[in-house]
C-alpha cells in the first residue's frame, strides 16, 4: 500500500467517524427535545388538575361553613323536629318552621271573654255560629357567636305570614350573656310564662302578645301577660341571672299603653293616650327535678299615660294597674317522655282603675292528653252603660258594675307522627265556658262553647 492510499482511508474512516458522531449528536438533541416537551405537558395537566381541584374545593385557609342538620329540642310532648344548622368556628345560624292551620267552630251565643279565637284576631265572634278556617306560618333564623368563658351574643327574628295575606312578625330579639349566668335581651318578645296552660289549642285567652288583652264588654282572664311583652307598640328589656337552682328575671315594657284595650276601650269609655307607659315585671322562680315555682308582679311607673275625660271635663288615669301572680309547676315528661306528666297550677290577681280581677287555673297533661280548669272573678266599680249597649248588645257578657265568675273547662288530644312524620301532628282542642253573676242585666247567658282542629307540622 502506497502513501497516498493510506491517507485515502485514513479521511474516509475519519469522517465516517464524524458523520456517525454528528448523527448520534442529533438524535440524543432530539430525544432531549422530545423530554423536555413531555415534561411540560405533565406540569400543564398538574396545573390544570389543581385548577380543577380549586374550584371544586374551597383552600382549607378560607374555613366555608358547612350545613349540619342538628335535632332541636322538642316542646313539650312533642317530637323533635330537624332544623338546618350553619355553622362556621364558634358562630351558628339556624333556619326552622313552624305551621298551624286550624278548623274552628264556635256556638252562635257570643263570647264571655276577649278570647282570641282565630289568628285574624276576631275576639267576639257575636250571635251566630262561626265556622271559620285560619293559621300561619312561622320562618325562625337564630344567629348565636360563641366566645371565650362561655360568652355569646346572638339574634333571633321570625317573620309570619297568616292565610288572610297578611304578614306579622312574631319575635325579634338581640341578646347577649354567659352561659348558665347571666342575660340581657332587647327587642320583641315573651319574657317568662306565669299562667302556662300546657297543650292548649283553642282556649288561647288574649293571645300571645301585650297588645288587645282587654275587651270591653267582656270578661276578663287576667294572666298576667300586660307586662310580658311581644308589643306591636313598643319594645321590651330584659335582664336575667341564673344561681343554682334560682332564676331572676326583670323585663321592662315601655309602649303606648291603650294599646292594651281592643278599639281603646275601657268601662264604656274613649281611652286618650298622652304618653308611654313604662312596665316593670320582676320574676323569681326556683326548681329542682321535677318541681318549679315562680312568682311575680307587674306595675306601671308612669302616672296618667292614658285615661278618659268625664262629661263635666274631669280626667281620670286608667293607666294605674298593678299585678301578681304565681306559678307551680311538676314536670316528669323531661326524663320520661312516654309515661311522664305535667301539672300546673296558676293563680294571678290585678289591681287597676275601677277594676278588681282574680284568675285561677289548673291543667294536667299525660300521654298527650290535657284537661284543664280556669276560675276568673271580675269585680267592676263603675261602667258607663251607654258606651256599649248600643254597640254589643246582646253579645256583651258585662254591661253593668257587679260580680262576675266565669268558668271554664278546655281539653286537647295530640294525634302524633301522622304520615309516620315525627314533627307533623294533629290536635284536637275543645273548650266550654259560662257566667255566673247576681247583675239584673247578665243574668241569662248560656254557655259558650266551641271545638278546634289543628294541623301543626314543624320543619
Amino acid at each position: 500500500m502506497n502513501k497516498h492510499t493510506c491517507l485515502v482511508l485514513c479521511a474516509s474512516l475519519f469522517s465516517g467517524t464524524v458523520v456517525a458522531q454528528t448523527s448520534s449528536s442529533s438524535l440524543e438533541k432530539r430525544l432531549a427535545k422530545l423530554e423536555q416537551r413531555l415534561q411540560a405537558a405533565e406540569e400543564r395537566a398538574d396545573k390544570a388538575e389543581a385548577e380543577i381541584v380549586k374550584i371544586r374545593t374551597p383552600p382549607v385557609a378560607e374555613k366555608k361553613p358547612t350545613f349540619i342538620p342538628v335535632p332541636e329540642e322538642p316542646p313539650v310532648s312533642q317530637a323533635a323536629s330537624s332544623p338546618l344548622m350553619l355553622t362556621n368556628n364558634n358562630a351558628q345560624l339556624k333556619f326552622y318552621g313552624d305551621v298551624e292551620f286550624n278548623f274552628d267552630g264556635a256556638s252562635r251565643t257570643g263570647s264571655l271573654t276577649s278570647v282570641k279565637t282565630s289568628e285574624e284576631r276576631n275576639w267576639a265572634p257575636g250571635n251566630r255560629e262561626r265556622w271559620d278556617i285560619n293559621g300561619r306560618i312561622l320562618l325562625g333564623f337564630d344567629g348565636i357567636q360563641h366566645a371565650a368563658n362561655g360568652k355569646y351574643a346572638g339574634i333571633t327574628v321570625q317573620p309570619l305570614a297568616n292565610i288572610n295575606g297578611k304578614m306579622n312578625l312574631d319575635d325579634a330579639a338581640f341578646y347577649f350573656g354567659q352561659e348558665n349566668n347571666w342575660r340581657i335581651k332587647a327587642g320583641r318578645f315573651e319574657a317568662y310564662d306565669m299562667f302556662p296552660l300546657n297543650q292548649d289549642t283553642f282556649i288561647e285567652y288574649s293571645g300571645n302578645t301585650a297588645n288587645d288583652l282587654y275587651s270591653d264588654g267582656y270578661g276578663y282572664i287576667y294572666m298576667m301577660k300586660e307586662a310580658r311583652g311581644r308589643s306591636d307598640s313598643g319594645g321590651n328589656l330584659l335582664f336575667s341571672k341564673m344561681l343554682d337552682n334560682w332564676y331572676f328575671e326583670l323585663n321592662t315594657l315601655v309602649e303606648d299603653g291603650s294599646s292594651l284595650y281592643v278599639d281603646k276601650r275601657y268601662h264604656g269609655n274613649t281611652l286618650e293616650n298622652q304618653k308611654n307607659v313604662a312596665y316593670l315585671r320582676p320574676v323569681v322562680a326556683w326548681s329542682s327535678g321535677a318541681y318549679s315555682v315562680a312568682a311575680a308582679m307587674e306595675t306601671n311607673l308612669v302616672n296618667n299615660a292614658y285615661g278618659d275625660k268625664d262629661e263635666k271635663g274631669h280626667w281620670h288615669d286608667r293607666s294605674d294597674r298593678t299585678g301578681y301572680g304565681i306559678t307551680l309547676s311538676w314536670n316528669t315528661l323531661k326524663n320520661d317522655p312516654e309515661d311522664g306528666m305535667v301539672v300546673n297550677l296558676n293563680s294571678a290577681m290585678l289591681d287597676a282603675s275601677e277594676e278588681k280581677d282574680f284568675s285561677a287555673g289548673i291543667n294536667a297533661l299525660w300521654h298527650r292528653v290535657e284537661l284543664g280548669y280556669i276560675y276568673a272573678h271580675n269585680k267592676i266599680s263603675v261602667f258607663n252603660l251607654t258606651g256599649l249597649d248600643n254597640e254589643c248588645g246582646s253579645a256583651c257578657a258585662i254591661l253593668a258594675p257587679g260580680n262576675y265568675d266565669i268558668h271554664t273547662l278546655h281539653a286537647s288530644w295530640q294525634l302524633p307522627d301522622i304520615l309516620n312524620m315525627p314533627n307533623f301532628n294533629i290536635y284536637l282542642g275543645t273548650y266550654a265556658s259560662w257566667l255566673e253573676t247576681t247583675v239584673e242585666q247578665s243574668s241569662h247567658y248560656q254557655p259558650r262553647y266551641g271545638a278546634r282542629l289543628r294541623f301543626k307540622y314543624l320543619f
